[in-house]
């Protein structure tokens, strides 16, 4: 797989932008988000779209985290 262009890189990252914008926005009902997914997922390359949702939830993790949000399961509290 070649590297994508500088073009490419800004449609992929504008896309994915616009598509945690949404979610962000609509934290209740995702499905809102369903036609910023389809274009996040037609504008980056399939390994960027996993790295990305994978980065999303830790970001997500890590707020929750650092506000004193954070409640471990039951399981990981018994381990």
């Amino acid at each position: 797989m070649a590297a994508p262009s500088m073009k490419e890189r800004q449609a992929c990252w504008g896309a994915r932008d616009e598509y945690w914008k949404c979610l962000d926005e609509n934290t209740e009902d995702a499905s809102q988000c369903k036609k910023l997914r389809s274009s996040f997922e037609s504008s980056c390359p399939q390994q960027w779209i996993k790295y990305f949702d994978k980065r999303r939830d830790y970001l997500k993790f890590k707020e929750k985290f650092e506000a004193g949000q954070f409640q471990p399961s039951k399981t990981t509290a018994k381990s």
